[in-house]
């Protein structure tokens, strides 16, 4: 018997050390729910809103701590943390069943069956029971929660309470491998919890507390971190315990990892990481942003019309039923003219207006209590004030002080004032419902008034002419102008409205040109006296019957005339395309046109002249001197230029005349627009003419000259050498300084005598009481005595026989002679006389040089003519002579002379 025993044992041991030597199978990580069905036990059979039901455990395998829930029963919700949750109020009949929906990481349904069973009586302390049936799972590590929950008042138990077990994953060949994707579900502890503390939430454990003895510890914030202490495990048990009540404002989640140490053997598994996530309870009310709000509104504002908008936060945790705010409006006073006069949207918290009858006289200020309460109204609420007030409505319409005006203003004015109208209202001064708005609303189709006001007075009305009124057209305007207020009218008003009556005044307007500006082309050689054309203007007053006459106002070179009566201008003077007064071929002339009223308008009108060229131009050369070296010297290259436009001008030819023919050799170069001379002998060093003959296209001629300086050099580069001042030349130098001494000490003595004699000869300029009168000619408007009689063609002696002056500096001989105008018969155009007259003389190259200074103060020493005392006169006495004293001081001197007076007592 006793060995059959020992037998026994002994097959025993072997048994359990072979099942120890068997690997243990590695578990591998399904996503999915922990249970293939969750069944939650309640004692009561009326579920209210917000009622826990318990956790809903799942993995994704990942690391993720929340999942998207969804459950096809309306009556409850689960939570990102898996927590389920009533979300309408319900009651159980037994059971209820239905099913639970979440999502892998790959996007993949996975569901869940779940039961809500009711049991008639009450088991320990209210608490039921979550239990998960395992099926062909039951054989896999996993974590038992067993939990008890309050279905009434939704706290825990004190005692007996049955918390999570958190064990440690199992591991094989010691501590070297781990179970892998091993994910605890995080631990819900409510805030706020009543206690006793220390109030146990979990129980750790280890597979090898069979074995041998574990000691448990927590580490991070909340344990062993600030702040620390609120969690705490028992070492020995592994019991996990909160030391404290939870604030979920204050920190929301906690976060510690569990180690578990063998004694005498150092650690005996890996530390294991738990989240404890604190759940939310309405311990928050809604609190306003501000403790009274202010707002306004207007009277006979229309229902609807949106007021202000409240607000107000809660501390609980978001887009939870905790802090779900809803608003209302608790009192309103006054409560007339209807209450609830406003009404409050409970989501938005915007208040408008829910009935008529405001009136800002009557009632000018409301004051509403309004609450806003979470849990969608039904739980904690706060309370604020709202005090609106009532203001000015436009309900009083603008009215005019008169029913019609009548003014006047003159025509062609723009900008002109025409009256001020003046309109009353009954609403608030200075407001928008005060202020007026002035409109034309008929009588004006053209646009030829504006009506606004002024920033200082609103009540005012100004109409302005916007455009130019002609009397012609119309002589009368009748406006018919309304008001209104910068708002609109908050009741239906009526418009009012006045009429204008503008009278247009009649002025003189100028006669006006048709065109405004004329343009004509004309050849630049038009004869003298030839018609340009025909410019004439109209006058606007055709009531009035005026004549127009025509005079030129502005004509810069005087080659115009223009007919007084009928408007056709002519050549004057000979035009000149290349002139100063010509910009890209045109001339431009300012024509007037007046009318012949008592105050004559005068209209103007521009001509321009397009001016067709001529060949009236010959080329000039543009170089006046020339240097190059007398042996081997470059080509010199000479521009060719014509005033003339380019029909009459290149290609040019050139040809040497005079002694320049033997010396040098011209040609043009290859377009014909410039000059090759080159130097044809060798020549000594000195300055030469050289004469060109130069003629364009058409044959037109002309000498020009240039000065060549001739150089003692060679080549192109041309370098002229002074005389050196070597011991050769000495003497000769010498000789020229002397000669030059001697010839200034000449030109000194000369100025010396002749000073000397000046000074002999000198006279006073107006001898005291002398008296002298030239008589001289004066039927030429000229410069004076230094202007008789003078032959000024002796200014123009030898030129011609001075090659070496140009041509180009001269007066041409081709040149036509101006045309001065004849003295005028009629005295009132003897200003347009002086004028042209003055044109004509600036463009006259033989006139006289009337600036010059003349001496006009003594006409006497020295004159050729003799003194009118030589003349011959009778001294018989029988002539009488005082009758000259009767004349005036100048003959008075006659009189004494010829009659016996103060001279002949002195002589």
């Amino acid at each position: 018997m006793m060995t059959a025993w020992v037998t026994v044992w002994g097959i025993l041991i072997v048994l359990f050390q072979a099942s120890a030597l068997v690997p243990t199978e590695k578990p591998t990580c399904v996503p999915g729910f922990q249970s293939d069905m969750l069944v939650y036990q309640v004692v009561r059979k009326h579920l209210r809103l917000g009622t826990r039901l318990g956790k809903v455990g799942f993995s994704d395998c990942t690391e993720r701590r929340a999942f998207p829930f969804h459950s096809d029963d309306g009556h409850f919700t689960v939570q990102t943390d898996g927590m389920l949750k009533v979300k309408r109020p319900i009651d159980i009949h037994r059971h209820r069943e239905f099913t639970i929906h979440s999502w892998d990481s790959e996007g993949h349904r996975i569901s869940v069956p779940v039961r809500v069973v009711h049991h008639g009586h009450r088991h320990g302390k209210h608490h039921h029971d979550v239990e998960r049936h395992h099926g062909e799972r039951e054989h896999h590590n996993h974590l038992h929660r067993h939990t008890k929950v309050d279905s009434a008042e939704n706290t825990e138990s004190t005692t007996d309470q049955q918390v999570p077990i958190l064990q440690f994953a199992k591991s094989v060949e010691g501590l070297r491998r781990r179970k892998r994707d091993w994910v605890l579900p995080p631990l819900s502890v409510p805030e706020n919890s009543r206690g006793p503390y220390p109030l146990k939430v979990a129980q750790i454990r280890s597979s090898e507390d069979k074995l041998k003895r574990i000691y448990y510890s927590i580490t991070g914030r909340g344990a062993t971190e600030a702040p620390v202490g609120i969690f705490a495990v028992d070492r020995n048990s592994g019991n996990m315990y909160v030391t404290q009540p939870l604030d979920r404002e204050a920190k929301a989640s906690y976060m510690f990892e569990v180690h578990a140490v063998a004694d005498g053997a150092g650690i005996a598994e890996e530390p294991m990481e738990i989240i404890v996530n604190v759940i939310d309870q309405n311990d928050n009310k809604p609190v306003f942003a501000q403790s009274t709000f202010l707002g306004e509104v207007a009277e006979s504002s229309p229902e609807g019309s949106e007021v202000i908008k409240i607000e107000a936060t809660d501390l609980d945790e978001p887009n939870n039923d905790n802090s779900d705010i809803r608003y209302s409006i608790l009192s309103q006073d006054p409560t007339l003219p209807s209450d609830p006069l406003f009404a409050i949207n409970p989501i938005t918290g915007v208040i408008r207006v829910n009935a008529g009858g405001l009136d800002r006289e009557k009632y000018p200020k409301y004051t509403l209590v309004v609450r806003a309460a979470d849990l969608r109204g039904e739980g904690l609420s706060g309370e604020a004030k709202v005090i609106l007030t009532v203001t000015d409505s436009n309900d009083n319409a603008p009215a005019f002080t008169q029913p019609a005006y009548e003014a006047s203003v003159e025509e062609n004015k723009i900008d002109a004032h025409v009256i001020t109208m003046s309109v009353t209202d009954g609403d608030e001064p200075l407001s928008a419902a005060w202020n007026a708005v002035f409109t034309i609303v008929a009588g004006d189709p053209g646009g030829l008034f504006t009506v606004k006001t002024t920033e200082s007075n609103k009540h005012e009305g100004i109409i302005s002419t916007a455009k130019a009124l002609d009397f012609e057209r119309s002589t009368q305007h009748t406006l018919l102008v309304a008001v209104v207020n910068e708002v609109p009218f908050a009741i239906p008003l009526l418009t009012a409205t006045t009429t204008v009556v503008v009278t247009v005044v009649d002025v003189n307007e100028a006669p006006i040109f048709n065109p405004i500006e004329k343009q004509v082309s004309k050849r630049e050689d038009l004869a003298v006296g030839s018609e340009v054309v025909q410019y004439t203007a109209s006058d606007p007053d055709t009531a009035r019957k005026q004549i127009v006459t025509y005079r030129i106002i502005r004509d810069p070179a005087g080659w115009l005339s223009v007919a007084k009566d009928t408007g056709l201008i002519k050549v004057k003077s000979l035009m000149d395309r290349e002139g100063s007064f010509v910009k890209d071929n045109k001339y431009t002339a300012l024509i007037g046109a007046s009318d012949n009223d008592d105050v004559p308008a005068t209209g103007t009108g521009t001509l321009i002249i397009q001016l067709e060229d001529v060949n009236d131009n010959a080329p000039t050369i543009e170089e006046r001197s020339i240097r190059l070296c007398h042996k081997d010297s470059a080509p010199q290259l000479l521009s060719v230029t014509d005033k003339d436009g380019p029909g009459f001008a290149a290609p040019y030819s050139v040809s040497l005349h005079g002694p320049s023919k033997t010396n040098w050799t011209a040609r043009m170069n290859d377009s014909k627009t410039g000059i090759v001379l080159n130097l044809a002998t060798v020549l000594d060093s000195g300055e030469y003419t050289v004469v060109l003959r130069v003629a364009d296209n058409q044959g037109m001629a002309q000498d020009s000259t240039v000065l060549a300086t001739v150089c003692d050099c060679t080549g192109e580069e041309v370098t002229c050498k002074g005389r050196a001042v070597a011991g050769s030349e000495l003497p000769v130098i010498l000789g020229i300084l002397g000669g030059i001494l001697l010839l200034l000490m000449l030109v000194l003595l000369l100025l010396f005598f002749a000073r000397r004699r000046r000074g002999e000869q000198k006279v006073p300029l107006l001898q005291e009481d002398d008296i002298r009168d030239n008589v001289y000619y004066y039927d030429e408007e000229g410069g004076g005595e230094d202007d008789q009689d003078y032959d000024l063609g002796v200014l123009h002696r030898g030129l011609d026989n001075r090659p070496e002056v140009f041509r180009n500096d001269v007066v041409p001989n081709f040149m036509p002679a101006p045309q001065y105008r004849p003295r005028p018969a009629n005295p009132e155009e003897i200003g347009n006389f002086i004028d042209d007259n003055l044109k004509a003389a600036d463009n006259d190259p033989t006139a006289p040089p009337y600036d010059s200074l003349l001496v006009f103060d003594y006409e006497g020493g020295g004159s050729d003519a003799g003194s009118i005392s030589t003349l011959n006169s009778s001294s018989s006495g029988d002539q009488d002579y005082n009758c000259l004293n009767e004349w005036g001081p100048r003959f008075k001197k006659l009189a004494d002379m010829y009659g016996g007076g103060e001279d002949d007592d002195m002589l």
